[in-house]
């Protein structure tokens, strides 16, 4: 049995599992529009919250850049978040950008 699930149900999910802390509130809404997409090309989609977490994230260009040893020396805040950019898109991994600076993608 499944039950359609809208962008409040899906951030309230998030908060009755304490994963308030993963994804912005603007965040979850660029997470919640990939699935959408997702789901109207493949089945289905359970939501699973914890998966989700495990599966995807969102961070600041800079958390990222050193999580995934992007050279950014000499690199000011804009250079720094279009190699991150650049970097996730090469990955195939980029969701979103939430906000100026921020990057929701699919961990890999």
């Amino acid at each position: 049995m499944f039950i359609k699930v809208d962008l409040h149900a899906f951030r309230e999910a998030f908060r009755k599992m304490e994963r308030t802390t993963n994804f912005s509130y603007e965040g979850l809404g660029v997470l919640f529009d990939y699935l959408e997409e997702l789901e109207h090309c493949e089945e289905a989609y359970e939501l699973d919250v914890i998966a989700l977490c495990c599966d995807f994230s969102e961070s600041d260009a800079l958390t990222i850049a050193n999580n995934y040893s992007i050279d950014t020396q000499g690199m000011d805040d804009d250079e720094i978040a279009e190699a991150v950019r650049e970097h996730l898109e090469d990955e195939g991994a980029l969701i979103g950008e939430p906000f100026e600076g921020s990057f929701v993608y699919r961990q890999f």
